[in-house]
């Protein structure tokens, strides 16, 4: 029997010698535990993921558990997520038992005691509805809190704000026509223009993917638009992107005073600039106006751009004020809750699916910068520098988080 030279021995000892582990081909992603709570905020519809989605993220593996009722009102039964694979239960209390919280709307006070260390909150912020005890409390509870809407792609855009402003623009044009309307109190005009007829006008304030949808609908009626915004790319942008005429002005408060009193529906569709919205619709503007026309403030969601604009509802969508119809329900996407509970859920899915395969959601935080910017809460500290600031909050600096775990 001969000697062993050693050198098997020393290959046993390190990577030189073949091990039966190093040949392991993939690693399942760590499994998710999702929680859909149902909406408990004023006239939310939506639902973040559909039966549809849930069925994909339970194929890979993931848990979904869905508080009973939770998208009835979007036209999603229980029985459909049921079928797709979630847990139905029955209380808000074991529903945010999950690790990651997908909801629609920003979470009530209530809401937040019900949260526990570490939870990833993914929701609205919408910061110009919150205030000082809000985040505190927020921050109390040591959760990992992300605002979707201010999660951006990897080419800066802000793909969940752009699709929502996708369908209120289509959906803001209806809901003109239908005021416009003698039976609502209306001027008595249709929206668009008929043979030997002047058109309509229709004055859209802001230059956003509200004011594109809400112009290529109104063209398509035959309405005359004027578009009004304060920067010049804005306006560039979009008349290069529409390919039909549409008139464009900066908002100069006097010319804006002149193109009110000729307006049959003016849509506000500003989009709020250090936390909310200035006005740049006066009461004084607004009494200039032509009895029976319509304002529709979407920027209520955020404070409004109308001096007159108040918050309404959908069961009480108007108010009239010197004779003009005001609309100023916020979030008017709920009012077509089913097509932007499928808009939400082709957004979240994959981002969902992306996270496991990354280890989880935070990782997602730490790899990627444009997912990065939509945290606002991290474990007891404020993110947001601008939240920071304005309620006199410490600000914890994620980026420095992010160097010292690399």
């Amino acid at each position: 029997m001969s000697k062993k030279s050693g050198f098997e021995q020393l290959a046993r000892e390190t990577s030189l010698y073949p091990k039966e582990q190093l040949a392991r081909i993939s690693e399942k992603p760590n499994d998710l535990f999702i929680g859909l709570p149902k909406e408990v905020s004023l006239q939310e519809n939506r639902i973040s993921l559909t039966p549809d989605a849930v069925g994909v993220l339970v194929a890979n593996g993931h848990k979904v558990w869905v508080e009973r009722g939770a998208g009835v009102k979007a036209n999603f039964t229980d029985q459909s997520f049921s079928e797709a694979g979630a847990t139905i239960v029955e209380s808000r209390e074991e529903v945010y038992q999950a690790n990651i919280i997908l909801k629609i709307e920003p979470p009530t006070l209530d809401e937040i005691e019900l949260f526990k260390p570490n939870q990833i909150i993914f929701s609205a912020l919408q910061m110009a509805t919150r205030n000082d005890e809000y985040f505190r409390k927020l921050s109390a509870k040591k959760v990992i809190a992300i605002a979707y809407e201010m999660v951006e792609d990897k080419v800066g855009g802000r793909p969940i704000v752009r699709a929502m402003s996708e369908i209120a623009g289509n959906t803001v044009m209806q809901i003109a026509a239908e005021y416009l309307t003698t039976t609502n109190n209306g001027l008595g005009v249709i929206l668009g223009g008929i043979t030997g007829v002047p058109p309509t006008k229709v004055v859209i304030l802001g230059a956003g993917t509200v004011a594109e949808y809400a112009a290529r609908a109104a063209s398509g009626l035959g309405a005359e638009i004027m578009i009004l915004d304060n920067h010049i790319y804005k306006l560039r942008r979009i008349k290069h992107t529409l390919n039909f005429q549409v008139f464009t002005s900066t908002l100069d408060s006097s010319h804006l005073a002149e193109v009110l009193k000729d307006a049959d529906v003016v849509i506000g569709a500003l989009r709020p600039e250090g936390g909310g919205n200035k006005v740049v619709v006066t009461e004084e503007m607004v009494q200039s106006m032509k009895k029976g026309s319509v304002i529709i403030d979407l920027s209520i969601d955020h404070g409004g751009c109308v001096e007159t604009s108040e918050i309404t509802t959908h069961e009480l969508p108007v108010i009239e004020k010197y004779g003009v119809i005001h609309y100023g329900v916020p979030n008017i996407t709920s009012r077509v809750a089913r097509t932007a509970s499928y808009v939400l859920s082709n957004i979240f899915t994959p981002t969902l699916l992306r996270s496991a395969e990354e280890g989880s959601l935070e990782d997602m935080i730490y790899n990627h910068r444009w997912f990065l910017n939509g945290v606002y809460s991290y474990k007891g500290g404020i993110t947001n520098r601008y939240i920071a600031n304005k309620y006199n909050l410490v600000f914890k600096d994620l980026s420095l988080l992010m160097a010292a775990r690399m």
